[in-house]
């Protein structure tokens, strides 16, 4: 899931090398995956009314759900 995230987040931002995630196992066995970008790479990450953040999410719910797993993304500066 961790590799899903990075790989979409580095395809879409223009500086690939400041892309960081951070993979974070909770309590409740779900997966919190926190992506920090660039400040000027936010907007492309998170894309009008949030579209592409939503398009995110979901790639990264059904890439956990393969591996029985929860997970959501927070998208962090």
């Amino acid at each position: 899931m961790k590799d899903v995230l990075e790989i979409i987040a580095k395809s879409l931002v223009d500086y690939p090398d400041e892309v960081d995630v951070k993979e974070i196992l909770n309590d409740d066995n779900t997966v919190t995956l926190e992506l920090r970008v660039a400040e000027s790479d936010m907007g492309k990450v998170i894309g009008k009314q949030g579209r592409i953040a939503k398009a995110i999410r979901t790639v990264v719910k059904a890439a956990a759900s393969r591996e029985n797993k929860k997970a959501a993304v927070e998208i962090l500066q």
